[in-house]
């Protein structure tokens, strides 16, 4: 289906430079770009391939380890490139294949990593395979490729079962069959435009491992798993009935989520993965109704890394983040999988917004709240989040401190939740707004045409250029942090933490000759200085014996 040309396979023996050790990602900062909104080289208003290219020395500077890379695939865009029309072609909105080819090469030339993101829970209505299956009509074997199924009802007017979408309404649409009159339905658990494939088909499977081949022969370092929990259906794709259909990511028990069956397709994967060289891995959006439920994901023969949607979704709360860590250890440990920290990505209200409201509102805020609270719990919580065992992600201009976007009109959101009227409420526009790198100019240095979703009028003064150089700057604050997990050998990579005796509403713990400790308190405490400072996220008070952290605050100490 693709009609760009492919450049030459990547070299694997300078794939495999890349890695300065094995197990790289046990450790990793992996950076994720949103190539529509993180920088435009053609002045159109919409990032792309040779933006992010060219920002590539950025990247490398702030001290990341990887670039996961969100969707640029052929796609009408009906979700943000998450309706894939071709998966082995780049949408022209984002360049071409050169573009992909040039950029991993480049990234790899600067020691950064490449992660792609996969969406193999399903494709574009404008898919070569679901066109065929509507042009040929009931009894097409490309139907059986998903989801096709007759209604029910006297005419068979009403879905096949109560499943919803994620986006809101229902998770089934009817078409219009060859002849003119209405016909089956098909599934899809996220827009119309997104019907979802049946991973019972071997066809499927057989296609997607061909996918993987593809990229890895293009030296990609490994790919992000969409959805990664909602291949596998139930069998008979039973009724949800008296299921909270709120809880539809994955905090309850779904027919369509977290099945079982998924795992022997991640087997299948790995076996291809396994294949190349260069110590390629696996990342699974898998949300599950617990975190030892995603330990599934990780176990040794299937998938590397996995999301920690818990952590990401708990409050600026001691205890509750201690839970949180704690299981999260315990439940990664005996798979042997490192625990990964997150928090913010593309789908969620960004860290620095949901910290500057009053807690137990979820990830899905829309209201500005205490901005300057907000970026001081940001800071805290991302110093702590860097000190733990483990494999961390950090989303775009989170390293800037920026908000989210709680007031675009809604004549430019394009959130496809949105526009269904329910689900939800198309939120995660507020969170994508293309980043700033300037002071000044039309859209702060983003590109030369302004950008695809309006940026607020103070947002120069939160640019990598107005921050650069300032001591007191957030993206100074993640560059030396950055650095000194690189420096440090106690941080980055591993299984475990000993938390210290601290007062009420602080964590403290240790972790060889580095000690971490975060007041999420509205009061300063003092605690017992273990060595000399290395880092902290706010002014503290230090003495040769104790130290006073102001509310809000993380600070490291080294021993060594």
């Amino acid at each position: 289906m693709s009609q760009q040309h492919l450049a030459a396979p990547a070299d694997e023996t300078a794939v495999a430079t890349v890695a300065q050790h094995r197990d790289w990602w046990r450790g990793a900062v992996i950076y994720q770009v949103y190539p529509r909104s993180f920088a435009d080289s053609n002045g159109d208003g919409m990032g792309d391939l040779e933006g992010v290219r060219a920002r590539l020395p950025y990247l490398r500077d702030l001290g990341v380890d990887a670039v996961w890379l969100s969707p640029f695939y052929a796609s009408p865009q009906a979700d943000a490139g998450y309706d894939v029309a071709d998966y082995r072609a780049v949408d022209p909105m984002f360049g071409n294949l050169l573009d992909a080819d040039a950029l991993i090469r480049d990234a790899h030339g600067l020691g950064l990593r490449i992660i792609v993101d996969l969406v193999p829970n399903h494709s574009s209505d404008q898919h070569e395979w679901f066109k065929r299956a509507l042009a040929e009509g009931p009894g097409s074997p490309l139907r059986e490729r998903y989801h096709f199924r007759p209604g029910k009802g006297k005419n068979g007017e009403l879905p096949p079962n109560d499943w919803e979408s994620i986006f809101g309404g229902p998770a089934w649409t009817r078409v219009t069959e060859p002849d003119g009159t209405p016909g089956e339905w098909y599934l899809h658990l996220f827009a119309p435009e997104q019907p979802d494939f049946n991973w019972e088909h071997p066809a499927v499977g057989d296609e997607f491992r061909s996918i993987l081949r593809f990229w890895l022969d293009m030296g990609v370092d490994g790919f992000r798993i969409d959805v990664a929990h909602g291949l596998v259906k139930a069998e008979g794709l039973p009724d949800l009935g008296d299921h909270d259909q709120l809880k539809l990511l994955g905090n309850d028990v779904m027919p369509f989520f977290d099945q079982d069956g998924v795992h022997e397709v991640y087997r299948q994967w790995r076996t291809v993965l396994d294949e190349y060289a260069g110590d390629r891995i696996f990342v699974a959006e898998a949300w599950t109704p617990t975190v030892e439920r995603t330990a599934h994901y990780v176990r040794p023969d299937e998938l590397h890394q996995a999301f920690n949607f818990q952590y990401l979704s708990t409050d600026w709360d001691a205890d509750e983040l201690r839970v949180v860590i704690d299981r999260t250890l315990d439940a990664m440990r005996p798979v042997g999988a490192p625990a990964t920290w997150v928090l913010s990505n593309h789908d969620v209200t960004r860290h620095a917004t949901r910290f500057a409201n009053p807690p137990g509102l979820g990830t899905q805020i829309r209201t500005e709240g205490d901005r300057a609270l907000g970026l001081r719990r940001a800071r805290a919580a991302t110093l702590l989040m860097l000190a733990l065992p483990g494999s961390a992600y950090l989303y775009q201009g989170e390293e800037l401190g920026l908000p989210d976007v709680v007031d675009l009109p809604d004549e430019v959101r394009q959130d496809p939740a949105y526009f269904r009227g329910a689900g939800q409420d198309g939120f995660r526009d507020g969170c994508r707004v293309p980043i700033p790198w300037t002071r000044t100019g039309s859209s702060y240095g983003f590109g030369t045409g302004g950008s695809w979703l309006p940026q607020p009028a103070n947002w120069g003064e939160l640019s990598v250029e107005a921050q650069t150089g300032d001591p007191h700057s957030t993206l100074e604050l993640y560059r030396a942090a950055l650095a000194a997990r690189r420096e440090h050998p106690s941080l980055g990579a591993g299984e475990s933490l000993e938390w210290l005796p601290a007062p009420d509403g602080v964590l403290s713990f240790r972790r060889g000759e580095f000690v971490c400790a975060a007041n999420t308190t509205t009061t300063p405490v003092t605690v017992p200085s273990p060595g000399r400072v290395l880092l902290t996220s706010g002014e503290v008070t230090a003495t040769g014996t104790e130290t006073t952290l102001p509310a809000d605050t993380t600070v490291w100490w080294t021993t060594a």
